[in-house]
């Protein structure tokens, strides 16, 4: 074939969706194509309550491991929190805690979203991830059984990923020029999908108890979001990640509260 023979470039697929939702969402070294249409990525929105559900099996099952290795509960719903933070590179965690500096340290928008870019971790961004982190695990213990703590962690991840695409779609961006809107919208359908995902995960796992958890997650996704819209006109990808720590955290809590 002579050199300047033009290439074809396989045609985008429904796999390279999902492909880029689990790199997007977790430290899993998928490999993608090498040229990524303009809209990928807000195509693979779809695909993040599927992910979240995988995130929270991985800390379903390290939660049984260390219960069947004889570790207290405490101790092993610490231990699945810290495999769900590390299987996501603990990318929401860092979002909540820069929200956290920047709305509590923050005087007027601009120098909310400077402190928001900051990589350093303040005081009220290190207060938020130990009590995200603490009420979590202090849940899974109380919620005490390994099939319980299962479908409390996958339902938790799904639902609090799957309503990431409706914020996007729903919410200016405070930044245009940061890298969640760089991103671009999710196609309205998409969106929608990953709510209902979501919300379908959530009720297969958990039944009628889905009918509490879920309200009380979308009042803190609400919640979050209206905060960032009052505080900084937007949604930023920070933002995102506090909205899933904290409707996950919601989730686990009314679960417990339903006991």
């Amino acid at each position: 074939m002579p050199d300047d023979a033009p290439t074809t470039r396989r045609p985008w697929r429904w796999t390279d969706d999902a492909t880029l939702a689990v790199v997007f969402l977790t430290r899993i070294p998928l490999r993608l194509p090498p040229a990524l249409p303009p809209d990928a990525h807000g195509r693979a929105m779809a695909w993040f309550p599927v992910v979240g559900a995988l995130v929270g099996l991985a800390g379903g099952a390290v939660f049984a491991l260390a219960q069947a290795l004889g570790q207290p509960p405490m101790v092993a719903a610490l231990l699945a929190v810290a495999a769900t933070a590390w299987v996501t590179g603990a990318l929401h965690e860092d979002g909540l805690a820069d929200v956290a500096d920047g709305f509590g340290g923050g005087w007027n928008r601009e120098r909310k979203l400077e402190i928001m870019k900051d990589s350093r971790v303040g005081t009220y961004g290190a207060l938020a991830v130990v009590l995200s982190v603490g009420l979590r695990a202090a849940a899974l213990a109380e919620l005490g059984q390994p099939d319980t703590i299962l479908a409390a962690l996958v339902t938790a991840g799904a639902a609090s990923r799957g309503v990431m695409p409706v914020i996007v779609r729903a919410v200016p961006s405070a930044r245009p020029d940061g890298v969640a809107a760089s991103h671009g919208l999710p196609p309205r359908g998409r969106a929608l999908v990953a709510l209902v995902v979501g919300i379908g995960i959530a009720i297969a796992t958990l039944g009628a108890d889905a009918a509490v958890a879920l309200p009380v997650a979308a009042l803190g996704a609400a919640a979050v979001t209206r905060l960032a819209v009052r505080q900084i006109e937007g949604y930023t990808g920070d933002v995102l990640g506090a909205v899933q720590q904290t409707s996950e955290t919601l989730i686990l809590l009314s679960l417990v509260a339903l006991r």
